[in-house]
């Protein structure tokens, strides 16, 4: 089947009148120019295979379209409906994501945001769009998934980046599990009452706190993943070692050689210990596919070939001037642009991410099995155990 066919023809709140709600003037597929890896004739062929023949999971996007104005994102977000990327999600070869919500953007009914009301706003309305699609559903379950990849649909796996809205009650996270998030992360940049942010250490890391570690225990009891992606170091090394079952860092970068910014080998390395995946993340600060893969390569050379997957985080809108929108608010110098472009060259988008990602492979030689893994084999396994 050619993937833009499994696209049902639904919308967005096509259920609803436009009139029921208000309209925002939204993002197309790209802000920038389309790149694609290029290959030769039978790479190609192999690449389309691996593509079609493989259960294809990113550990972490946000798989809905923004406003084509940036500036109104505020306003699209108080609105309280995100629209579902479903036609430009059908273009893609994935069979399921790990969709991350409106996390630090969250702002639906207060000022801040991540309050607990308007994380079960933001999953339950998603939940009833998705409801209406015949394409995209909202999954709970590993056979969610795999049911997915068998009949060309989209299983959407709601997840939060931040435990902050379960404030100081341990049954919030049971909760939050019936309205269907299935991974949640320890802290945001923000500390909270589980711990220490990634940006609030200031040379002094509190790490995990009591209660983060009763938080931990109660998600491996519920089977939710634990992740601690933007947690401090020490929080994230407390985290794997009070985790029964493996964790998931959704989506990081390595700390390289000259670099003082992602994660260090030792939270890569116990990530992968507890049996866990490390997901490489897009960063703002690389500029193209290729460096992605350098990352990549570091974590896969670090912890194992099995230990690793893949969380771009990239979005259908102007990316660049939503983390700088969003590095205001949190006090982090974000640049206009890398290399003179505002997106991550090859990745720009979950369609261009997901086409590029297995045709990079593919010219690197790496062997069925291996791509196998990567796309959404170690991801599957991580799952089978934890939820």
């Amino acid at each position: 089947m050619d993937l833009a066919d499994r696209w049902d023809g639904y919308s967005a709140f096509d259920y609803l009148d436009p009139e029921d709600y208000r309209t925002f003037d939204l993002a197309g597929k790209h802000a920038g120019e389309p790149y694609e890896v290029p290959l030769d004739g039978a790479e190609e062929d192999r690449a389309e295979r691996l593509a079609r023949e493989s259960t294809v999971v990113s550990l972490h996007e946000h798989a809905f379209r923004f406003p084509a104005d940036v500036e109104e994102t505020p306003e699209y977000v108080r609105e309280g409906r995100t629209h579902t990327a479903y036609e430009h999600l059908a273009e893609s070869p994935l069979d399921a994501v790990f969709d991350m919500h409106l996390d630090g953007l969250s702002g639906i009914h207060t000022k801040e945001g991540w309050k607990f009301e308007e994380m079960v706003h933001d999953v339950g309305m998603r939940g009833c769009d998705l409801a209406h699609s015949e394409f995209a559903f909202q999954a709970g379950s590993v056979e969610d998934i795999r049911e997915a990849a068998e009949g060309d649909r989209l299983a959407l796996v709601p997840a939060i980046e931040s435990s902050m809205p379960i404030e100081n009650e341990l049954d919030r996270i049971e909760v939050l599990y019936g309205v269907g998030v299935r991974s949640m992360g320890i802290t945001y940049i923000e500390s909270n009452a589980l711990g220490t942010g990634g940006g609030d250490d200031f040379g002094s890391d509190g790490g995990l706190t009591r209660f983060g570690a009763a938080a931990v225990e109660r998600m491996n009891d519920v089977g939710m993943a634990v992740s601690v992606s933007h947690a401090s170091e020490q929080t994230t090394l407390d985290a794997c070692e009070v985790s029964d079952a493996p964790v998931l860092d959704t989506h990081t970068r390595p700390r390289m050689a000259d670099e003082d910014r992602g994660a260090s080998d030792e939270t890569l390395q116990a990530v992968a210990d507890t049996g866990g995946v490390v997901g490489i993340v897009a960063s703002s600060t690389i500029p193209d596919v290729e460096t992605y893969m350098e990352h990549f390569e570091y974590v896969r050379d670090l912890v194992g070939i099995d230990h690793v997957a893949f969380g771009p985080d990239v979005l259908y809108g102007d990316h660049r001037g939503l983390l700088q929108w969003l590095g205001a608010k949190y006090g982090l110098d974000i640049p206009e642009g890398i290399g003179g472009r505002r997106y991550v060259k090859g990745l720009e988008n979950p369609t261009e991410a997901w086409h590029n990602i297995p045709r990079w492979l593919v010219k690197e030689g790496y062997t069925d099995d291996e791509i196998a893994k990567l796309l959404g084999g170690n991801v599957l396994r991580v799952l089978d155990e934890v939820w």
